[in-house]
């Protein structure tokens, strides 16, 4: 029996960088937790995006944010996963390097950026993030939990070049079509699901999990049953058993309902 399910955000339950979430989800995760039933949202979003789009029933669920580097439920940090100073110091200073400007470096109170472009500015501002832009990150570097990358040109090539030089210190990701996460080694929505599977006793065969994108295969694979959305990622469709309509059709949101809610109301 499930006990658990948890869901990543862009590009599987809405369209990539928007609030656009069907309201019906607040319903059916209501209806989860009568069955007793748990939901946990996990994203590479930062907490306050996350809140705000789950705010009817924020005080309900659990959150996975930051790719895992976090977690809560009613402000309360369950596992927190900081990136080594000097180590954050190392990536920013090769990201200056190479002429990269749309540097984030998180904490879970705020995000900091020292991108000159108010377009950049006011994308993450509409995702209801909390944002202040400095003149160097450097300072920054001795308390965040993820250093993420916005890079429209060539983002698989700065990908692998930062797996290259930092992969043996951190977890570097492709968390969206133009963005690269990085963080701890200890951080990934796999090992933040089974955190929050041992906080509350239960099991990987207990839990259900959605995906996307390569950032979410450890989620998948800490998952017993494990949903892949058709717009999925191949790599991320290899790791999945079972594939879900996309977004769009709100693959995620009629499988909950059709294998947890009308299942168990036979």
């Amino acid at each position: 029996m499930i006990k658990l399910a948890a869901s990543d955000i862009d590009g599987t339950l809405v369209p990539e960088g928007t609030n656009e979430l069907n309201a019906d989800i607040y319903e059916v995760i209501r209806e989860l937790q009568k069955k007793g039933i748990l939901f946990a949202a996990a994203s590479g979003r930062h907490y306050s995006s996350m809140r705000y789009l789950f705010d009817k029933i924020a005080e309900d669920i659990f959150f996975v944010t930051e790719n895992g580097s976090c977690v809560l439920k009613n402000e309360e940090i369950i596992s927190m996963t900081y990136i080594p100073p000097e180590t954050a110091e190392a990536i920013v200073k090769y990201l200056h390097s190479r002429g990269v400007t749309e540097i984030i470096l998180s904490t879970p109170e705020t995000l900091y950026t020292e991108s000159p472009f108010e377009e950049f500015h006011k994308g993450l501002r509409e995702l209801h993030i909390k944002v202040e832009v400095v003149k160097d990150l450097l300072p920054y570097c001795k308390k965040t939990n993820k250093i993420a990358v916005y890079q429209r040109e060539e983002p698989e090539k700065l990908e692998k070049e930062l797996q290259e030089r930092f992969g043996e210190m951190l977890n570097v990701v492709k968390a969206g079509t133009f963005w690269i996460d990085c963080m701890d080694k200890k951080a990934d929505k796999g090992i933040a699901l089974g955190r929050l599977q041992e906080k509350l006793h239960i099991t990987r065969a207990e839990t259900m999990a959605f995906g996307d994108n390569c950032n979410d295969i450890g989620m998948i694979k800490q998952a017993g049953e494990s949903y892949a959305v058709a717009n999925a990622h191949p790599a991320l469709k290899a790791a999945a058993k079972y594939e879900v309509p996309s977004y769009q059709e709100d693959g995620v949101l009629r499988t909950l309902k059709e294998k947890l809610l009308a299942e168990s109301d036979k």
